[in-house]
Formats: C-alpha cells, sequence, structure tokens
C-alpha cells in the first residue's frame, strides 16, 4: 500500500488542528476597555503562537518522514492515527496553558502538562520511523543505514528535550515554555538535515553502500 491517503488524512488533520488554536483567543466582552483588554490576552497570544510554531514543525517533519516511507502497512497506520489523535488534542493542553498564565495560578501544573502531551507526540514519531525503518521495511531502498541513523537522531531530540522541559515546568513554568519555543525553531529551521532523499531515483546514482557504518 502508497502513502498518499495516510498524507492527505494526517494533513487535513494537521490543518484543523492548527485552525481550531485560534478559537481559544477570545473577544473581549463588550464592557471593556477595548486596547487594554486586548493587550491582556497576551497569554492566549503567546500559547497560539507556541502551539503554531508545534505543529508547523511537526507537519514539516511529517511530510519529510514520508518522503523517506514509501509504503505503509496496517501497524504504521495504527501508530500515525495514534500520533494524530494528539495532535488534533493539542488545542485543549493550549487552552489550558493560555489560561493558567491568565489567571496567574497553575502555571507549572498547566506547562506540565502541555509538555507531557507533547512528549508523547514525541515519542509516537519516533515510534513511526523506527518501526519504518527496522530492516529497510516500509522504507525507500536507497537510503543508506548511516542516514537511518542520523534521522533516528535527530528525532529522539524532541521526546527528551520535552521530557526535560516537562520536569522544568513543575519548578520554572516560564523556562518550559522557552524550551518548547526553542526546540520548534530547531524543527523549523532550515538545514542540511532537512533535505530529502527521492524515493525515484537511477538506481546508477545511488551509493550501494547500504551497510555504512557511522
Amino acid at each position: 500500500m502508497d502513502t498518499n491517503r495516510l498524507e492527505a488524512f494526517s494533513d487535513g488533520v494537521f490543518a484543523i488542528a492548527i485552525t481550531l488554536l485560534v478559537l481559544e483567543i477570545k473577544v473581549p466582552p463588550p464592557s471593556t476597555a477595548l486596547g487594554i483588554a486586548l493587550l491582556q490576552l497576551w497569554p492566549s497570544y503567546l500559547a497560539y503562537i507556541v502551539s503554531f510554531l508545534v505543529i508547523g514543525a511537526i507537519w514539516i517533519n511529517h511530510h519529510a518522514m514520508f518522503k523517506h516511507i514509501v509504503r505503509v502497512d496496517g501497524t504504521l497506520l495504527l501508530l500515525n492515527v495514534l500520533h494524530l489523535l494528539l495532535i488534533a488534542f493539542l488545542p485543549f493542553p493550549t487552552a489550558v496553558l493560555a489560561e493558567a498564565f491568565h489567571r496567574g495560578m497553575d502555571e507549572s501544573i498547566a506547562a506540565a502538562f502541555y509538555g507531557g502531551v507533547l512528549t508523547i507526540i514525541g515519542i509516537f514519531v519516533n515510534a513511526m520511523w523506527w518501526y519504518a525503518s527496522q530492516d529497510g521495511r516500509l522504507i525507500s531502498v536507497h537510503l543508506t543505514v548511516t542516514k537511518i541513523r542520523k534521522i533516528k537522531r535527530q528525532y529522539l531530540v524532541g521526546p527528551i528535550v520535552y521530557a526535560i522541559a516537562t520536569v522544568v515546568a513543575l519548578v520554572l513554568p516560564w523556562l518550559a515554555v522557552l524550551l518548547f519555543i526553542l526546540l520548534n525553531i530547531f524543527y523549523l529551521w532550515p538545514r542540511w538535515g532537512h533535505q530529502i532523499i527521492p524515493s525515484c531515483i537511477d538506481d546508477s546514482t545511488v551509493s550501494s553502500d547500504l551497510s555504512e557504518d557511522d
């Protein structure tokens, strides 16, 4: 089975989730001074920006991953659905985070809850890649072992940093939010690691060393 339907469905979920984020920014009531009320919404703006960056970075890496994954099976479909379940859920912890900073209470719990959800999302990203790349199960035959290992290391950064930020959030919620932002700038920033090896190229142009070590 090819990846087209999986990617189309995933793109739809990403698009809906990223759109729902803005619905958590509420219009100030008519009885308030509009200028001041808009400024007081800064926690909602911040939570929106952080989650927009998170979903954008995950979508970009999901797209890059499925340039290397050329087939799908039932297990990968299930892993992807569970991954999307958490993506669709993300507007809720975003709203919880914004509300906690609005009230000035329970910021640590809200930031830890948010970070915990991101950590699980990162675990599912890694699970998909580890499953697909194991023994070349579902990936392009043109991908070298060295490249596979490099991608694994890149994906591991996400859940590790998110888990650290979740623990940090219990003491310093602002620092945790900063870590969320920095990690997703790292994943969004154009770099050599995002270059994609085409899955359909002439065999004569591909390195024959598929057992190359680091």
